[in-house]
């Protein structure tokens, strides 16, 4: 026979289901209307910026100089200047503005002592956040990409330079070009996670993507070159460059195969950065 006691025991609350995680997570996001409106204006600019730069582009391909004596003709590229790397960058530095403020905006108002307090599960937690996060850049990344990529040689068949998906190194550079958005959001989360301050999680963004290519670059040392080919947004530009093009990346440039490596690498450090940090270092 049970105890009498037994019957004024408290009700053991259900574990959280992953799904309630997420659709937690989503709420907080929807919360933040600036971030993700700001998301969502970047990847309309980026498109914006590379129809702009290819429609620019239409006037010089009409009326392209004749080439220097014993010099081949120009030919145009239009995953270069279709998949830019300027609308690349706004990209990344938008997702991973995104990622980061993910991780340090809840430290900083307070909300992960809530957040932990009604789920222990800090893995469960984060491993929503990569998943929501990592889904919604994805898209956006995709949308970014696939739109450029068509939108820019539809305007560009008409001169007969424009490439199809299917020609050589074209599916491979769209979806390098997707894939780059939701590694540079988890390197943000990353970040937010080590640094919990604003600006000190921006700023480190930006000098990882962009101030440090600058430290790594030219050919004369192949260690310095090799830093630099391996640092995140390098492995785009490898994965978009066009196989039937003059341009090249210069001496010790990465594989395709390295470049998707590198890729997947940064992302895995990223999240096993965040989850470890997370657990381990009191709120």
């Amino acid at each position: 026979m049970s105890h009498p006691m037994n019957s004024f025991a408290p009700p053991v609350e259900p574990r959280a289901r992953f799904t309630d995680l997420l659709a937690a997570e989503w709420i907080k996001l929807r919360s933040l209307r600036s971030t993700y409106w700001v998301l969502a204006l970047a990847s309309l600019a980026a498109i914006a910026v590379n129809l702009n730069a290819v429609h620019t582009d239409l006037t010089y391909i009409d009326h392209a100089p004749p080439p220097p004596d014993g010099l081949p003709a120009y030919r145009y590229d239009p995953l270069f200047h279709g998949l830019g790397s300027i609308a690349g960058d706004l990209m990344a530095i938008a997702a991973g503005s995104l990622g980061a403020i993910t991780v340090f905006g809840e430290y900083t108002t307070g909300l992960i002592r809530t957040t932990f307090a009604a789920v222990p599960d800090r893995r469960g937690v984060i491993a929503a956040k990569v998943v929501l996060i990592g889904g919604i850049t994805a898209l956006a990344g995709a949308v970014v990409s696939t739109g450029s990529f068509f939108a820019t040689n539809a305007m560009l068949a008409s001169r007969h330079v424009g490439l199809s998906i299917t020609d050589e190194g074209c599916l491979r550079a769209v979806l390098g070009y997707a894939a780059i958005v939701p590694v540079c959001a988890l390197i943000g989360m990353a970040l937010g996670a080590v640094l919990r301050h604003a600006t000190a999680s921006i700023v480190s963004l930006v000098v990882l993507m962009f101030i440090m290519p600058l430290m790594f670059g030219g050919d004369r040392y192949r260690w310095l070159k090799e830093i630099g080919t391996h640092l995140p947004l390098s492995t785009v530009n490898r994965l978009t460059l066009n196989p039937n093009s003059s341009a090249t990346m210069g001496k010790y440039a990465p594989s395709v195969l390295d470049a998707w490596v590198t890729m997947g690498v940064w992302a895995i450090v990223a999240v096993a950065v965040t989850v470890v940090l997370v657990r381990r270092r009191d709120v």
